[in-house]
């Protein structure tokens, strides 16, 4: 196997790229693409937690870029693109979808599906998750376990409660909670985000939602979730503010439900609200309006506390969930 190496320093043979070299590729790939604008900011922190690696290869990865020309030192801090070239090439990765580069944890590679699982239960009542079957079950360590609970803890999907781990039932009052949160952070988030994000991006972000307005009829459950999480997790992961976005996410566990809840109830309001809601910020945002791209995201999350209760009580009457030996009803 021959790669080439974003450092310029010829073909590398029969060895790996190293993690900072495969992030040096897609992001220089994405800046010859104009998925990354000239101008736009890109903050170590940011980079390590979109690839899913530490700091440190994320910051040779930057520098990598700035001694190809491609990007430079920001005034503030972090660094931001500094040019395109003219005649792209293709890189390793030059896929301009995020991408996670570290090798998987144990813990990785069951994270997802105990995420689903327990999400899908949290409609019905609230459960105590216990560690040790969690463990038994998965056949993994009580390390393990525990890092899954730990990061279901980072997205809200569970709570420490007296010294156990519970997954809240989705209540009309806890829904309602979750909302009023998100009414605060999310368009504070999406301000902090506007001066940061590509016209690519919103372009793109704006296109996906008109196509899908012109198909409602047919949009699966699978569909409503991706355009909820790429008007509320990838447009606003721009966002600079690295406390704000970490308490955005604290409050998004139902994005998580949403998965199952539109699984069972994909045309429960025929053509679903939220697309012309969310086309309304997209389209402020392509007009170079944050403000108003705010006050609209708002506004949908305004109207949407009702319609996720409508959901989640029509899921209560349709299903039942089977019975998993690591969780205990309380």
């Amino acid at each position: 196997m021959t790669t080439s190496s974003p450092s310029g320093t010829g073909p590398r043979t029969g060895v790996a790229p190293r993690l900072y070299e495969r992030a040096a590729d897609i992001l220089a790939a994405r800046i010859e693409s104009g998925g990354l604008a000239v101008g736009q900011r890109l903050l170590e922190s940011h980079v390590a937690r979109q690839f899913g690696i530490s700091r440190a290869p994320a910051r040779q990865a930057l520098e990598q870029l700035a001694k190809l020309g491609l990007v430079r030192r920001s005034k503030g801090h972090g660094y931001v693109v500094a040019k395109t070239v003219r005649e792209p090439r293709r890189a390793r990765g030059a896929a301009l979808a995020p991408v996670h580069l570290a090798q998987q944890q144990s813990w990785e590679r069951i994270y997802k599906q105990i995420e689903e699982e327990i999400a899908a239960r949290m409609a019905y009542r609230s459960w105590r998750v216990v560690e040790n079957q969690l463990a038994d079950f998965y056949g993994v360590s009580r390390t393990v376990a525990r890092d899954v609970l730990a990061r279901l803890h980072q997205r809200g999907v569970v709570k420490k409660r007296e010294g156990r781990w519970v997954a809240p039932e989705l209540t009309r009052g806890y829904v309602a909670e979750l909302y009023q949160m998100r009414r605060l952070l999310e368009p504070a988030a999406l301000l902090a985000a506007a001066p940061h994000v590509s016209k690519p991006f919103v372009i793109t972000l704006r296109r996906h939602l008109e196509e899908a307005c012109a198909r409602a009829p047919d949009l699966t459950g699978a569909d409503l979730s991706e355009l909820e999480t790429e008007m509320h997790v990838a447009l606003l992961a721009h966002c600079d503010n690295g406390t704000l976005l970490e308490a955005v996410s604290l409050y998004q566990s139902l994005l998580v439900a949403h998965i199952f809840l539109y699984e069972w109830t994909p045309d429960l309001y025929g053509r679903e609200p939220f697309l012309p809601e969310h086309l309304a910020v997209a389209e402020r945002l392509d007009a170079g309006h944050a403000a108003d791209a705010a006050a609209a995201l708002e506004e949908h999350l305004r109207l949407s506390l009702d319609r996720a209760v409508g959901r989640i009580e029509a899921v209560r009457r349709a299903s039942s969930p089977g019975q998993l030996p690591y969780l205990e009803p309380l």
